[in-house]
């Protein structure tokens, strides 16, 4: 029996080398193994005893999902550290707030965020009592932090042995968990460990009667993407994963086609999401099968299913089944209720869909649907170990060992269920039972509507009947007051954004989603949502309140809450300074002085926020903040003559360049190194056998580097081999101009696609030689970057080394140009040693027609390895390296 979370170390240790954790880090991806992972726990433990902070003490995680997340929170637990996991896109006044609260002594954040807490004093306090003792204060000039990718190194000096630092019991706090930010004093949840293994035990044995058949599937791979900040994704992220020896991927996008391409690419078994990025995925299967005619065949295999057994449905739908990899095949969804439209979707493609439903008081689960017996539309069983019972005016009252005993609020311990209440804790949600004990959610209690007939009117329900009219994107029913009872608006956001409030489409589509409603749940007020979504929550629930006043002020003739631009956030994030006088006409490039990779990964935070797909050849066109502002609204035609946008989705996509992962694989390696033996390397040496000097620069180098070099013509690629020692020019990936290397490979560009069919032949001959035996790989200069970075990193990961020519092309005078700032963006994101190097003497040979030059013209000069501080900016490290490389003259 487990006594505390610590007994789940051992099951991290038992799974040794196998793969515990994949996530990204900038363009790559780290994998973690549990034996890592347990032994990066114990050496934080002894850091932090190293810093006298120990049991009962604060220790604040505010940092996206990954590994070093997961070790500081173990390492925390074997100290008897409380650890106060904040959402990463908490605000700093909300993260300063919370520290101060709980007096913590180490924050594990980005080096970004470390100014926030560099003035603050640490108070210690005790907490492993109740309640919380203040001892005193003292004044350290700021909060120590820790940056994770900084984690490793600082923790080396420790071992890594089996380490118990501290006495555990089952009743000693855990965690504090912040439910809210929006007030005066946030109001955080004591979970203990006890709490937690009360949830994990009943999964654990019921776990235990499929072990046998999990062997044939192993290892199960979950896609967590709900942060760990939150009990249900620490759940999945940390504590059932272990019992089956999976494997958590992290991803830290929500856009719906890099959540599809990680879940083929690393063969997930199941996804773990809120609601809103399952809907998400449901809607860019829509628009992809609208966009390639497919959508009326699909509609009547969709028909076909209902009465078609799962296996039966897994053939009928191979096509998606291909685009998702045959192996996934279950969702988790947790963090609201999941429409039971978007549930019989998924089901019907054959996927296993799962709900549970808890809270942060419960230590997340109180129900869970069965994976082999699902009952649709319910949020599952109660688990062992808890017992629920509906109130009089259906409120759902929980207790048992998952209960949470405590509040911190302030500066004091509150009890989380009421002495009155007989233990039983006050969820706030409404819900149904039905005979066989399943239990169906019918919304928050606060939030449902008293109609001035004194009827009880539930949101969820009304919800439904709206997505289910096809013009609805999404939908939230508020109540509006009414004479102190309320009446319920429908506020849309619609497929077709060019409908208003005054539209007679409106009327249309909430009456007909009235006539399936009772005359007392019937909406006779609606609202047409004006931005592309609505504001939302960490875990993406909609924020009613703040919906609901927008709506009140909207229908009462005044402005809408909140004028500023959605975008005014996103901009300031990524710039990194505040974007004064934000209005439509705001030019991106000139007025809010943008540089080409701002507005990357402002199309990148854009996609993540409104979880769809933007092409990059049509934001490219968007000139100012409205044009921005009509595309999330769906509005492209309404965009000026000078930057139209009216290019058909398929159109754009077929102006897409391909990456293929078979010439980083066998047999084209073996191929391309028999090319470069038997071919290549004869030919440099007999055209003009170049001088290299600085060799002895890479002794001591060993896997993955970032090469970057003067570009004076085409067999630039095959003199930086010819002087790469084996291991290097073995297994490197080169990028070329991406426009150009697609013109070969897509007859439908311009201008291969007036050529004859024997000249595309010719053409496409070329592409192939050129990706499969140089391996080449496009690097656009006009849209395109993500996809690229993102195959590098790809690359990286396989162990090859990159090369890259910065200034873009080919010197015009001899002189080197300036640097891209890409290569910067390409250093800071893949942390791998950049290594610079010179070629002299082709551009004079190049300059006379010559053909062949006399061994020792060309001169090679390789410099030494470096690598640069995170915090280095793109254009600073661009500036440097050209230095670097101007330096290398001979």
């Amino acid at each position: 029996m487990r006594a505390n979370l610590l007994d789940s170390l051992d099951d991290f240790e038992r799974w040794g080398d196998d793969c515990a954790y994949v996530f990204p880090r900038g363009y790559r991806r780290e994998r973690w193994s549990y034996r890592r992972i347990a032994g990066s726990a114990y050496q934080f433990a002894r850091e932090l005893q190293a810093r006298n902070i120990g049991k009962g003490e604060a220790m604040l995680l505010w940092t996206s999902n990954c590994a070093e997340w997961v070790s500081a929170f173990l390492g925390c637990a074997l100290c008897g550290v409380i650890a106060v996991p904040i959402d990463d896109g908490a605000s700093s006044d909300f993260a300063r707030r919370i520290s101060t609260q709980i007096s913590t002594k180490l924050v594990l954040c980005s080096r970004e965020r470390a100014p926030v807490f560099e003035t603050m004093n640490v108070k210690t306090m005790n907490v492993a009592r109740a309640p919380y003792v203040e001892e005193h204060f003292e004044k350290t000039g700021g909060i120590p932090t820790i940056d994770p990718l900084d984690l490793t190194s600082l923790i080396a000096k420790h071992s890594a042995k089996r380490f118990r630092p501290a006495q555990i019991e089952p009743s000693d706090p855990l965690e504090i968990v912040f439910t809210s930010g929006t007030t005066a004093e946030p109001k955080g949840v004591v979970i203990t460990h006890s709490n937690v293994i009360g949830n994990l035990v009943p999964i654990e044995n019921e776990i235990g009667k499929y072990l046998k058949y999990e062997r044939l599937v192993h290892p199960i791979r979950f896609l967590n993407l709900l942060p760990l900040s939150h009990v249900f994704g620490q759940f999945l992220g940390i504590f059932l994963p272990p019992l089956l020896g999976g494997v958590v991927v992290f991803e830290n996008t929500f856009n719906p086609t890099e959540v599809i391409a990680t879940i083929s690419r690393e063969r997930v078994s199941v996804l773990v999401a809120v609601p809103r990025i399952i809907e998400s995925l449901k809607q860019k299967i829509d628009r992809d099968l609208e966009d390639t005619d497919q959508l009326e065949d699909f509609s009547r295999r969709y028909a076909a299913a209902a009465s078609q057994h799962f296996l039966r449905r897994w053939w009928t739908f191979r096509d998606l089944r291909r685009r998702f990899g045959w192996k996934f095949w279950a969702i988790i969804s947790g963090g609201a209720a999941l429409d039971r439209e978007t549930e019989d979707f998924w089901h019907r493609l054959g996927y296993a869909v799962i709900q549970g439903y808890g809270l942060t008081e419960t230590t997340s689960l109180i129900s869970l649907n069965h994976p082999f017996h699902t009952n649709r539309g319910s949020i599952g069983r109660v688990l062992p170990g808890r017992e629920i019972k509906l109130a009089d005016d259906g409120e759902i009252l929980v207790r048992g060992s998952g209960l949470a005993s405590d509040y911190w609020n302030g500066h004091e311990l509150q009890q989380v269920a009421r002495a009155e209440d007989d233990g039983w804790f006050r969820t706030g949600d409404l819900g149904a039972l039905d005979e066989q004990g399943n239990l169906f959610f019918k919304g928050r209690k606060k939030e449902m509507i008293v109609t001035p007939a004194g009827m009880n009117v539930y949101p969820v329900d009304l919800e439904a009947a709206l997505r289910q009219q096809k013009e609805v994107r999404d939908c939230v029913v508020v109540g509006l007051e009414r004479s102190g009872n309320a009446e319920p608006c429908a506020v849309l956001i619609l497929r077709q954004p060019t409908l208003t409030t005054d539209f007679p489409g409106v009327q249309e589509i909430v009456q007909r989603a009235n006539e399936g409603l009772a005359d007392y749940q019937r909406m006779r007020a609606w609202f047409v949502w004006p931005d592309a979504d609505f504001p939302r929550s960490a875990t993406q629930k909609p924020r009613r309140s703040i919906i609901r006043d927008a709506v009140e002020a909207g229908l009462g003739g005044r402005a809408s809450a909140g004028g500023a631009s959605p975008l005014s956030d996103l901009l300031t994030r990524i710039t990194g300074r505040p974007i004064p006088n934000l209005n439509p006409e705001s030019n991106l490039e000139n007025g809010l002085a943008l540089s080409s990779l701002e507005q990357v990964e402002l199309l990148s935070a854009l996609e993540d926020r409104y979880q769809l797909d933007l092409s990059e050849t049509t934001f490219a066109k968007a000139a100012t903040i409205g044009d921005l502002e009509k595309l999330l609204k769906g509005k492209p035609d309404s965009i000026s003559e000078s930057h139209d946008l009216e290019t058909p989705r398929r159109e754009l996509r077929s102006a897409s360049f391909h990456y293929p992962l078979w010439v980083l694989r066998w047999p084209i390696t073996w191929l391309r190194l028999a090319t470069h033996y038997l071919l290549m390397r004869p030919a440099v040496a007999l055209l003009g056998r170049p001088r290299v000097t600085g060799r002895e620069n890479l002794r001591e180098s060993r896997g993955a580097l970032l090469i970057v070099s003067n570009h004076i013509s085409d067999v630039d690629i095959g003199l930086i081999q010819f002087a790469l020692p084996p291991r290097f020019r073995h297994k490197l990936v080169t990028a070329t101009a991406g426009e150009a290397l697609e013109k070969l490979r897509s007859p439908t560009r311009s201008p291969t696609k007036d050529r004859s069919f024997l000249a595309r032949i010719y053409d496409r001959i070329k592409w192939t030689l050129g990706v499969a035996l140089l391996n080449l790989f496009p690097l656009p200069q006009q849209s395109g970057f993500r996809e690229s970075f993102s195959y590098a990193g790809e690359a990286v990961d396989r162990g090859y080394s990159l090369l890259v020519f910065p200034e873009g092309k080919h010197t015009e005078d001899g002189s080197v140009a300036a640097f891209r700032s890409g290569v910067g963006l390409l250093a800071n994101n893949l942390r791998i040693p950049v290594l610079p190097i010179r070629i002299d003497g082709l551009f004079e040979i190049k300059k006379a027609g010559k053909k062949f030059a006399a061994p020792g013209t060309i001169r090679i000069r390789i410099g030494k390895p470096t690598q640069f501080a995170p915090e280095t900016g793109e254009e600073q490290i661009a500036l440097s390296l050209k230095k670097v490389v101007d330096d290398l003259r001979q």
